[in-house]
């Protein structure tokens, strides 16, 4: 009671913050209804719900969702998001292959309105997001749950722990969590999670790869846009960091008059920011999205773009991954390890915390702690091809050798699935 008290009276802040995004971000002020569980023509009964908050999850989810097309081709997916770059994200990769919707928030009425349309066989949530409304309607509803690449932070799990009774009833209505490793499962099971309702599967984020049409898109670019020019790229940066990426891109220039950067931003609302940033610093640029293709005299491309950050990647000689020099807790770097390339990150990487740890390891990551010391490693990186192969040999091999958590994943999954002989 206290928490559905709570959800209902912070909804006009909700609304000022939608509108308050929406200056930068006109996606924010559309599609209102959906939040609410209002989504009637627009999702089919039946089939499989997955639920990723945002861009990161999606990415994640993206081979699970084409494998589970792939074995069920009989069932409809429905796959929901909180963002509109979520949003993007799914109906660029999967076009009108799934249905897409955003999911309500976690008011009674509005899941139960939500399920009422969707009407799941299996609910499938990336990673951790834990709503009490929708895991206590699933449950009444007898609707499996599953938690996939489940992680929880000593941060989160501590203060899950200040509400025990209240997250263990959560816990208990849970039918599975694949984790990703032990340690997170073990936070999950001082939660109150029973150890029947728990699997370790690794990370899904480990099953990327290159295709041969990818691979081909990225080197017919690289052709065309910097056929002899050294090329370093700049991504999921946030406020305050593509500061730092464009002074340590001067004094690069110094060294490499030739070299370009692709500076891809976060979010997309900070496009704008970041094009205003690099034409203050006095920089040649163009927009990713305006088609144009960058002149000898360019230095700066920003990737205002959705969806092609595999392909950007596949043009650089080394990648550099934000989020990390400034403490938001570091972003994903195996998109970069994928392409065989060095990749660097900031001292954050708490967010990625074990895979950075099994790249750093293996020499496949290579940490800065501020300007002097990123002009450093990428001037040393670009300079010597041998220095560059190791780092990205081993970052891709870090890859490779922690596959295997999506068919861990499927098999945990037949037993709430019909037979895929249907």
């Amino acid at each position: 009671m206290i928490y559905n008290l709570i959800i209902y009276l912070i909804q006009p802040l909700i609304w000022l913050r939608l509108l308050w995004r929406s200056r930068k971000a006109p996606a924010y002020r559309r599609r209102w209804a959906e939040r609410y569980g209002f989504c009637r023509g627009k999702v089919k009964a039946g089939g499989i719900m997955l639920h990723s908050v945002s861009v990161g999850e999606t990415l994640a989810a993206i081979p699970l969702v084409r494998a589970l097309r792939h074995r069920y081709p009989f069932l409809p997916i429905t796959v929901t998001t909180m963002t509109p770059t979520g949003s993007e994200r799914v109906q660029s990769a999967f076009g009108k292959d799934v249905h897409h919707v955003y999911l309500p928030y976690d008011l009674p009425g509005a899941m139960n309105r939500f399920l009422n349309e969707v009407n799941p066989k299996l609910v499938i949530v990336m990673e951790t997001e834990l709503w009490p409304n929708l895991i206590k309607s699933l449950h009444q509803r007898k609707i499996p749950l599953v938690v996939a690449n489940a992680r929880l932070s000593a941060r989160s799990a501590a203060g899950y722990k200040k509400f025990s009774g209240f997250i263990g009833n959560i816990m208990r209505r849970i039918t599975l969590i694949a984790a990703q490793n032990q340690e997170d499962g073990d936070r999950f099971l001082e939660l109150g999670l029973k150890r029947n309702q728990l699997a370790i599967t690794g990370s899904l984020k480990f099953d990327i790869s290159i295709t041969p049409e990818l691979a081909a898109r990225a080197l017919a670019l690289r052709r065309q846009w910097a056929p002899r020019r050294p090329v370093w790229i700049a991504t999921s940066t946030h406020d305050g960091e593509e500061t730092l990426i464009l002074q340590a891109h001067r004094q690069l220039l110094a060294v490499f008059p030739e070299l370009l950067l692709m500076l891809v931003p976060r979010h997309p609302e900070r496009f704008i920011n970041a094009r205003e940033l690099t034409q203050k610093a006095g920089f040649s640029q163009i927009l990713r999205s305006s088609g144009e293709i960058p002149s000898s005299s360019t230095q700066v491309i920003i990737g205002d773009s959705m969806g092609e950050l595999m392909l950007l990647y596949g043009i650089a000689d080394v990648a550099f991954v934000g989020g990390s020099l400034v403490d938001r807790g570091g972003h994903n770097p195996l998109e970069a390890a994928a392409h065989a390339m060095p990749v660097l990150m900031g001292p954050h990487t708490f967010n990625f915390k074990d895979i950075c740890a099994k790249l750093s390891e293996a020499g496949g990551l290579i940490t800065v702690t501020d300007v002097p010391s990123l002009v450093k490693e990428v001037t040393t990186l670009l300079t010597d091809e041998d220095y560059r192969l190791y780092y990205g040999r081993h970052a891709v091999e870090v890859l490779h050798q922690n596959q295997g958590a999506l068919q861990r994943l499927l098999h945990l999954l037949e037993p709430y699935l019909p037979p895929r002989s249907q």
